[in-house]
């Protein structure tokens, strides 16, 4: 097959895609004998048929799972068949296909030694019998047992295929472990491909392609953007000579006995168009009420297509050339309106949109007192069940004439976590505001808030499902620090943010208070500094710069946390403190790890029942993390393999706690917490004890922190 415009200019990428769909959309203004169009931003079991290891999970389409399995494969397609071509008219289909996707490699720890191989989204004879034995670069679609004459032999019948592949890994047929190809019976791509950079496709975010087939050229054109990277490929493919009249759409994925990836479809937009031999015949013969619905079809169809190509036109536009965002517009304009709020500066093409404030009326039975979950700083989170798309939900209603705190938190919420797509991060499904009421709505997560269940009374959290929470918790903040486009600061870090689905997984929510920055950067001043007390970093309350170092303190205090089964601050138990100082997780961890007796810090509720190496591993790297001089903390990337790792070669703490100074340059500091316990709402910052303390009457311009280094590694 001829290889067409494999490579243009980045200068008329968005015209060349904008007078694709034109053109498509300009075809559609005939009578159609047959059409298909739907589309998902969360996907419904029962018009999806999966196979093999897909699955459709919370509204995603998983199509290896969500374990990272090696050796797997797995295939989805729409229950409903397309027309390709009618055989009356010789006529064929022009389609449109657009959907959003990530592919994440294994993470450090779990087994495989690679990345998986890739995913397509293929055309296949309606119903297909595609084998069984499809794995490794056979990507669900082709005979394994064929693989090794992929240069002759041919998949027949209805094993039949045309495919466009996101390829990960290099096998002997692949020009390179990373490119997009066109795939006609076989994985070979015969030309027809597109060499991407060896960043790109895998951790690298939320990606979004385009797939388009103009019948009149029998040209099939793929647009994908990687962050904001935009690759295109063309092919020229006879689809009617090579697939039946009826065909199925749907995905592919496969994996190999050392390589594993997790291959996941967030949403899915489709349109087909099929002409008669003989519209104006048609048109004549039809009655009144049949031209005007089939009018209305051939506008509503044509209306999508122009839908899709805006899409894509837009998020192009604003990749290229939208300016930094002004965090400031919503919350600084003295503006008390709500109302003002434009949906269009919040990024939602990836999933999350807006929803009338009354269907979540309707959800909550206007939001009941015996549908109330809970109560926060900011306002009060409901349970509701959303009729579209059909699953339960959680809403959080911030505060009535919500404060301008409020306002700016519900803003960085939306415009930070919508971006974002995890399995350890709590989900975004859309948010309202109007009528001075700002509400987000989440996933429900079913087993709530891991505080609840670390200082339930009546049930202990065993030391295996708290190392899982751990190392989930640590997998989500990686790919918030190190693996997304920017660097997210989470900036409230802590249990009651994180929440446990039905097999205790942890998912990381509440990004109120998160923060973006390039990476390479590593400070962002903070308007107000704000986070909860114990889990905030002492430095970032004297220095007012909030940091990926800053996230790490509160994840190394989350750890003890957990292994200790105590709050980072109380008041002091009999024979702990002196002079009623209050109790610091922290110093005391670090006082038990100096005298050799980590073992001892354990919750007392695990009675003995837990790992000591893991233990003792989780309290290190907790006080690591939290250690006074930001700049001896790991990294996440670090942090975490310590954690996943008994090769791992940890650095020596010291037997006591180093002794920080913090330097302050413009007087005491009087810190505002946004989302607290209790009664705290603000408070000077001071340490009560030796180990760590806070000057607050320094008129050095330079705040450094004067600590005892960790010791080197042996």
């Amino acid at each position: 097959m001829a290889v067409k415009n494999l490579c243009p200019s980045s200068s008329s990428r968005a015209h060349q895609l904008l007078l694709l769909f034109f053109c498509l959309a300009v075809s559609l203004h005939v009578p159609r004998a047959s059409s298909l169009s739907f589309s998902y931003s969360a996907f419904n079991p029962d018009d999806f048929k999966p196979e093999a290891d897909a699955r459709v999970k919370d509204g995603r389409l998983e199509l290896l799972g969500d374990e990272f399995a090696a050796r797997a494969r797995g295939r989805a397609w729409h229950k409903q068949p397309m027309q390709l071509w009618d055989g009356t008219t010789g006529k064929s289909a022009s389609f449109a296909a657009n959907f959003t996707f990530s592919i994440q490699s294994v993470p450090a720890g779990k087994g495989a030694a690679g990345v998986g191989h890739g995913m397509t989204f293929f055309l296949a004879p309606y119903t297909p019998d595609l084998p069984q034995e499809s794995y490794d670069g056979c990507l669900g679609l082709f005979d394994e047992n064929q693989k090794g004459n992929y240069a002759t032999v041919n998949a027949s019948g209805d094993a039949r295929f045309v495919a466009v592949e996101f390829d990960t890994h290099q096998d002997p047929w692949d020009p390179s472990s990373r490119h997009i190809g066109v795939d006609v019976n076989s994985m070979d791509s015969r030309g027809d491909y597109k060499v991407l950079p060896d960043g790109s496709l895998v951790d690298a975010g939320v990606m979004s392609a385009t797939v388009v087939y103009d019948n009149s050229t029998r040209r099939l054109d793929v647009a994908l953007i990687v962050g904001s990277d935009i690759y295109t490929a063309a092919a020229t493919v006879d689809l009617p000579s090579l697939l039946p009249e009826h065909v199925t759409v749907g995905f592919s994925a496969a994996t190999g006995d050392a390589y594993a990836s997790n291959h996941t479809v967030l949403s899915f937009s489709f349109l087909s168009t099929l002409p008669t031999k003989n519209s104006t015949s048609l048109a004549a013969s039809s009655s009144n009420k049949s031209t005007i619905e089939l009018g209305a079809g051939v506008a509503a169809a044509a209306l999508l297509v122009l839908l899709l190509g805006a899409a894509v036109a837009v998020l192009l536009v604003r990749r290229r050339g939208r300016q930094p965002y002004d965090e400031e517009k919503l919350t600084t304009d003295g503006d008390d309106s709500l109302d003002a709020v434009d949906d269009g500066d919040f990024e939602s093409s990836t999933g999350p949109r807006p929803i009338p404030y009354a269907q979540l009326a309707a959800a909550t039975k206007d939001f009941a007192v015996e549908g109330k979950l809970g109560q926060g700083g900011s306002g009060a989170v409901y349970r509701g069940h959303l009729k579209e798309p059909g699953r339960d939900v959680a809403i959080k209603v911030f505060s009535r004439g919500a404060s301008m705190e409020g306002r700016k938190e519900y803003r960085s919420e939306v415009t930070v976590i919508s971006r974002l797509r995890h399995r350890n991060l709590v989900q975004l499904i859309g948010w309202c505001h109007g009528r001075r009421r700002l509400l987000l709505v989440y996933e429900l997560v079913s087993n709530g808030s891991l505080d609840g269940h670390l200082y339930s009374t009546e049930v202990t959290l065993t030391w295996p499902t708290r190392y899982q929470i751990i190392l989930g918790l640590s997998s989500a903040v990686l790919y918030l620090h190190q693996e997304w486009d920017q660097c997210v600061v989470h900036g409230d870090i802590k249990p009651s943010n994180i929440m446990l689905d039905d097999s205790f997984n942890a998912k990381l929510g509440d990004f109120g208070l998160a923060r973006l920055i390039d990476h390479g950067m590593s400070l962002q001043t903070m308007t107000a500094v704000a986070g909860t007390p114990g889990y905030l970093d002492p430095e970032c309350v004297i220095t007012g710069k909030a940091s990926a170092e800053s996230d790490m303190y509160s994840f190394g205090i989350v750890l003890l946390e957990i292994a200790c089964g105590r709050r980072p601050m109380a008041a002091p138990s009999a024979g702990e403190g002196k002079d009623g100082q209050v109790f610091r997780l922290v110093e005391w961890a670090w006082d038990m790890h100096g005298r050799g007796a980590a073992l001892g810090a354990a919750d007392e509720r695990l009675g003995g029942a837990f790992d000591p190496w893991e233990v003792e591993r989780v309290v290190a790297v907790g006080l690591w993390c939290a250690h006074p001089d930001p700049k001896m903390r790991p990294g996440i990337r670090q942090a975490a393999e310590a954690l996943r790792s008994r090769k791992f070669r940890m650095p020596l703490l010291p037997p006591k706690m180093p002794v920080a100074v913090y330097l302050q340059p413009f007087g005491a500091s009087t810190m505002q917490f946004s989302d607290t316990t209790a009664s705290v709402g603000s408070m000077p910052y001071a340490s009560t004890t030796s180990h760590a303390t806070a000057t607050g009457t320094s008129s050095s311009s330079s705040p450094p922190a004067v600590t005892e280094h960790l010791s080197p590694r042996a």
